[in-house]
């Protein structure tokens, strides 16, 4: 009997129904690119938490006899800015703060969004409100109307992470709300609904699991855009102030200097770059992973693996 269970008629191999996390697993997994972006991004977050013990200097520590020093000075790996601060240092502290600005308003965004979306999907005229707010937002590009959110409430991070949780608010439920209204067809939706199950358990406990995946896709490539806002407001001094250490006014900082230092600011623009790249590059990879094509790739990459196995 088991022996059937795991067979076809035409005796290839029957793969199991596998979850989510078993395809992003294995889809970042086998995907070279996306093992390295990972290792990446993973190397930056032990930096951002080991800062203190790591960093060869305070980050606003300054040696005004070495200012502007260039890469290789000694005891200065990466040089020093126009204030003598060692620009390692700063580097390794700035990816705190970079980091923060990146991800938290993300991961708010999509805590507001994901609800909105469901609700909007199941409840079609509320829907139809929601949807038609969110296009009223949607006329403003995403750094534009982020500067224009951030110049009126005032500098400071946590006026510029609002800033960006707003703007990505739109974005994100406009992903759920298609995928809820696709899984809202689907037939197990329609079991609840005759079994008589409350909505509230259909969408948050039935829906969720399925529409969630398409918001972290989305959110993970998002990461890269919203970092590089963030750094912008920062560069146009709408976010963290000086002299905190943050690569948005790390490269803001050294554009005065470009002609005389440019290490000032090219390392933080480096930085920004590799960043936003390693999460675009593992953004891609989720998407692939999720995409139903790319499973059925999986799957059947699996079961002609499982046939050669077979026959040898």
């Amino acid at each position: 009997m088991s022996v059937m269970s795991t067979a076809t008629a035409s005796g290839r191999f029957a793969p199991q129904r596998r979850s989510n996390l078993y395809f992003v697993w294995r889809g970042v997994l086998g995907d070279p690119v996306a093992r390295v972006a990972a290792c990446v991004i993973l190397l930056l977050v032990l930096c951002a938490i080991l800062a203190p013990y790591i960093a060869p200097f305070p980050p606003n520590e300054a040696d005004p006899a070495l200012r502007l020093q260039p890469p290789g000075t000694p005891g200065h790996l990466l040089g020093l800015d126009h204030q003598g601060r060692d620009i390692l240092s700063r580097i390794i502290y700035g990816s705190r703060l970079t980091l923060i600005s990146g991800v938290v308003p993300v991961i708010l965004g999509a805590a507001i969004s994901i609800p909105l979306g469901l609700i909007g999907a199941w409840y079609p005229r509320f829907g139809e409100l929601i949807m038609r707010l969110m296009d009223v937002l949607f006329a403003f590009p995403m750094a534009l109307l982020a500067i224009m959110l951030a110049a009126l409430m005032g500098p400071g991070l946590i006026n510029m992470m609002i800033a960006l949780v707003v703007t990505l608010i739109p974005y994100n439920t406009r992903v759920v709300y298609a995928a809820a209204c696709q899984e809202r067809e689907l037939a197990y939706v329609e079991a609840s609904r005759a079994m008589a199950t409350s909505n509230i358990k259909i969408l948050f406990v039935e829906m969720l699991p399925n529409v969630v995946a398409a918001s972290v896709v989305y959110s993970c490539t998002i990461v890269g855009a919203v970092v590089i806002t963030a750094a912008g407001l920062s560069f146009l001094g709408l976010g963290v102030q000086p002299p905190i250490a943050e690569w948005g006014i790390m490269t803001s900082e050294g554009r005065s200097y470009v002609f005389v230092a440019p290490h000032i600011a090219a390392i933080p623009g480096i930085a920004i770059t590799i960043l936003v790249m390693a999460f675009n590059l593992l953004g891609d990879s989720l998407r692939d992973s999720l995409d139903p094509k790319t499973r059925l790739q999986l799957v059947k990459h699996r079961s002609d693996a499982a046939d050669r196995k077979s026959a040898e």
